[in-house]
């Protein structure tokens, strides 16, 4: 697998460099000594290369100048996934059918910025993290933890065994606003695709559904700016709920 693009290559060297088995940079690259001081601290072979063979090796894209052959992203177990948020309060965003590898490195890219979530894909009829998906994550993909599953709706169902309420996003007008409701928590979050939303076998296991309040009901929005909307107040909410718990813990 390969990545390219300043941000992503250099977080990649920050905070995973086990992972990179060589770096490629362009002839005259800016910021080639911090790439060579860095990668001779972890050992890691670099080559440099004129501008057309980068090219040629990154398909035609915008390398920026440097690109490194990484190991196959590496998925986690749901169950580990699921035991990891317990532990460390996180919150499990379930994706239901994406398949635009723009929107999920969006995705990635504003959980890693936000902390504590993580997020369950299903292996059937959804994107992957792919090479397009890891240049939109812009290094996020190093802070968030991801598993992939046969069967979204039963690991839906294992989320609530372990304690979390399933939080939905549904735009109809049964569904509660995202900005009037009071969160649960520990809680899970279930993100549809644009066209479909969240699929009707799924909505029947949404403990609350909530949508977005907006002035022009006719309109949508795409499923990473529906994503970080909700995600930001879970996390704003958050801190009020931890807050709130530790004064009463002064108090007693």
């Amino acid at each position: 697998m390969k990545l390219y693009g300043k941000n992503p290559v250099f977080e990649r060297l920050r905070s995973n460099p086990a992972s990179i088995r060589k770096i490629y940079l362009q002839q005259g690259f800016s910021e080639s000594a911090y790439v060579f001081s860095k990668a001779k601290q972890k050992g890691i072979p670099v080559m440099t290369v004129p501008g057309s063979k980068l090219q040629k090796m990154g398909r035609d894209k915008n390398t920026q100048g440097i690109m490194i052959d990484v190991d196959d992203f590496h998925y986690i177990h749901f169950e580990e996934l699921l035991e990891e948020a317990v532990k460390k309060k996180r919150c499990p965003v379930f994706i239901d059918g994406l398949n635009d590898p723009q929107n999920l490195g969006a995705i990635i890219r504003t959980l890693g910025c936000l902390g504590k979530f993580s997020i369950v894909l299903p292996t059937h009829e959804s994107v992957s993290v792919t090479e397009a998906v890891l240049r939109v994550a812009s290094g996020g993909d190093n802070y968030v933890q991801i598993a992939r599953v046969s069967n979204l709706n039963n690991s839906i169902k294992k989320a609530r065994e372990y304690g979390f309420t399933i939080v939905g996003a549904v735009l109809d007008n049964s569904s509660q606003s995202l900005h009037e409701t009071l969160l649960p928590f520990p809680m899970a979050l279930v993100i549809g695709s644009e066209r479909k939303g969240i699929r009707s076998v799924v909505l029947k296991n949404l403990d609350l559904p909530l949508k977005i309040p907006m002035t022009v009901h006719t309109m949508s929005m795409n499923a990473s700016h529906a994503t970080t909307i909700f995600c930001y107040e879970i996390i704003k909410q958050k801190a009020e709920y931890q807050n709130k718990v530790e004064a009463r813990r002064s108090r007693d």
